[in-house]
């Protein structure tokens, strides 16, 4: 991420790029940003590609500069994914799975938590994968996206 200044990179961001195409988006009509603007550094540690959850204080630190893209971009509807997205955004600091399924706000806009596509990977289960997906068609009902019998069903 830090090498080529975008968000989402890698396998994560793979899995991404094909949940917004297979929503029928293109990911160049999309906005991604993360909570924080770097990866934690692991004390003690080369850092290589590992990453530790930003601080609540880290969380708080960036916030200000998260509320401006925000104003700028005006978004319709916002995908928090993971728990950090989700604490660093809304505060909640339960599990994915007990604040997903709802719609959330932050400030005026509509948010919709749900898992990270790493979680996903990592995870591999099908159960996670069709849950990540009602959210997605949750989102796209809040934008008046059509949505096809072969969408409703994926995963199913």
């Amino acid at each position: 991420e830090e090498i080529k200044g975008e968000p989402f990179v890698g396998p994560a961001g793979k899995l991404l790029n094909k949940i917004i195409q297979t929503m029928g988006m293109r990911c160049e009509d999309t906005y991604i940003s993360n909570i924080v603007k770097f990866r934690p550094r692991i004390d003690g540690e080369n850092q290589g590609s590992a990453n530790r959850k930003p601080s609540k204080q880290e969380m708080q630190n960036f916030l200000p500069f998260l509320v401006d893209e925000i104003k700028v971009v005006e978004p319709e509807l916002i995908f928090a994914l993971g728990g950090t997205a989700m604490t660093g955004l809304l505060g909640i600091e339960s599990s994915v799975a007990s604040a997903r399924g709802r719609l959330h706000k932050f400030r005026e806009h509509p948010v919709i938590v749900t898992y990270h596509p790493s979680f996903l990977l990592r995870s591999g289960s099908n159960s996670d994968k069709r849950k990540l997906w009602e959210d997605i068609l949750m989102g796209m009902d809040h934008l008046s996206m059509p949505v096809t019998d072969k969408q409703r069903n994926y995963f199913k």
